[in-house]
């Protein structure tokens, strides 16, 4: 042992200072667990921030709110309305998160109760809330030069479903210079119509407000109604062209305009198919039941002309060229239908979406004919997709049966007049048949939480569900037979 300890001396620890931390022992200071705690919670915080920041649905339904709430407030400033007095907060945030889910709905005329600050506010918010608050902001970035952090750039990649932030910054670009030059050139052809009316100044405003409203599907007008144009062919089919364009979604457009084999991919076509399938259904069932109601005081071309812009508007966009509590009940029925559906997916318009539709469409013929597999052209779409498709209506027209019934019991109105109202609001479209000034308290604010519901909420389902990982089940439980009907 005394020769071991002799040719092997022990190895002495590192010498510290003998100070308050070692408690004068000179030894190694005990690591207290605190600071690696710390630090972990720190990265959790990080993570959960960069999640949060990361998700395309939840940076979505907060900047819609953060919109609406900054309208509310400039609205119900004395500078926002006509007559310089304060606005009942209850219609700026009425008039506001219908500005900006692009609705249209309003308890107040728009042309004659706010003034031109007003006015423009309301532009503003029907112009982010049609293009989509990141997609604005992207391009923004993108013209100031300046670089978008990872996060932006994943939700930017989230929001449009591509792969690459390329795809992704291509498709915000073309969706702004696209909407610019649609609402350019329907301003200029609203201008020359408007200005011999009302000169120059409102003349010009009144071209660029309404076109930008047909455009991003918002509804909103400065002349009291569009009752006065029925009979002009400039106006309503400037309209309804700004609004089967902007229906059609900026995926369509990519593929049309900038899509480099010029070829169009099946979901492309199928809106196509399904959106021209719609609008000519539309306008014959309108012609035929109304031919002796509502479109009674024209004459053919003219009965023609209002049967396609109402075949047209219910695409979500709100512009009403007749009275719609004129309509037959029939035709209220089918405009329920036809607003539910709304337009293309990645467009302006709400509603579950013409591809929603075409899918379960596509899934009824499957089913009717005993298949297994939704298929379409030699192509197979997934059950996930199918589930989703099924899902989605689920869930907007158990939103608008319970919003029917709230307003038909809380306002004591027939149960057509309550579900058209609803089914304006949730999907986005704001015809009315004249009730929504009348409506009380509760059911404004049922109205906007539908309004914000069908604009924000399908959207952020949409990107959940692109933006979801499938997850594999590992335990397969034993089928069981279900008696069907």
């Amino acid at each position: 042992m005394i020769i071991k300890r002799l040719c092997f001396p022990a190895k002495r620890g590192k010498v510290f200072p003998r100070n308050e931390e070692n408690g004068g022992t000179g030894r190694r200071p005990p690591v207290s667990p605190r600071p690696r705690q710390e630090a972990f919670a720190a990265v959790k915080k990080q993570r959960r921030k960069l999640n949060f920041s990361a998700n395309p649905g939840r940076v979505l339904a907060f900047s819609f709110f953060a919109i609406i709430l900054v309208g509310t407030a400039l609205l119900t400033l004395p500078v926002s309305s006509r007559d310089g007095t304060w606005t009942s907060p209850l219609t700026a945030l009425f008039t506001a998160t219908s500005a900006t889910c692009v609705t249209g709905l309003a308890t107040v005329d728009t042309g004659l109760w706010w003034s031109g600050f007003g006015q423009a506010v309301i532009l503003v918010m029907i112009q982010l809330g049609g293009l989509g608050f990141m997609t604005v902001f992207c391009t923004c970035a993108i013209v100031l030069r300046r670089r978008l952090s990872i996060s932006r750039q994943m939700v930017l990649m989230g929001a449009l479903n591509v792969n690459t932030v390329e795809d992704a910054l291509g498709i915000a670009k073309h969706a702004v210079l696209l909407t610019l030059s649609f609402e350019g050139a329907g301003a200029v052809v609203l201008a020359a119509r408007f200005v011999p009316e009302y000169g120059w100044g409102k003349g010009i405003w009144y071209g660029v407000f309404h076109s930008v409203s047909a455009f991003c599907n918002a509804g909103f007008d400065l002349v009291g109604g569009m009752a006065n144009y029925v009979h002009d062919p400039v106006v309503n089919l400037t309209l309804v062209i700004l609004i089967i364009c902007s229906g059609l979604g900026f995926f369509v457009w990519e593929e049309l305009l900038w899509h480099r084999d010029g070829r169009l991919s099946l979901p492309s076509r199928l809106v196509l198919l399904t959106t021209a399938a719609l609008v000519v259904s539309g306008t014959v069932f309108f012609l035929l039941l109304e031919w002796d109601g509502a479109f009674s005081g024209f004459s053919g071309p003219e009965k023609l002309l209002a049967a396609l812009f109402q075949s047209v508007t219910l695409r979500t966009a709100g512009f009403s060229t007749v009275d719609q509590g004129a309509l037959t009940e029939s035709s209220q029925a089918l405009s329920i239908f036809y607003m539910l559906i709304g337009g293309g997916s990645g467009s302006t318009a709400g509603g579950i979406k013409v591809g929603t539709a075409a899918v379960l469409a596509l899934a009824l013929r499957s089913g009717l004919h005993g298949r297994e597999r939704v298929t379409v052209r030699g192509r197979t779409i997934p059950h996930r997709q199918v589930f989703n498709a099924m899902t989605l209506t689920l869930l907007v027209v158990m939103a608008f049966f319970a919003g029917a019934v709230f307003l038909s019991v809380r306002e004591g109105l027939p149960f057509l007049a309550s579900a058209f109202e609803t089914a304006s609001a949730i999907a986005t479209v704001g015809l009315s048949t004249g009730i929504t000034a009348s409506l009380s308290a509760q059911s404004q604010v049922v109205l906007i939480c539908l309004m914000y519901l069908g604009r924000v909420g399908i959207l952020s389902f949409s990107f959940a569900v692109l933006t979801h990982r499938p997850v594999e089940e590992k335990i397969n439980y034993p089928y069981v037979d279900m008696m069907i009907g």
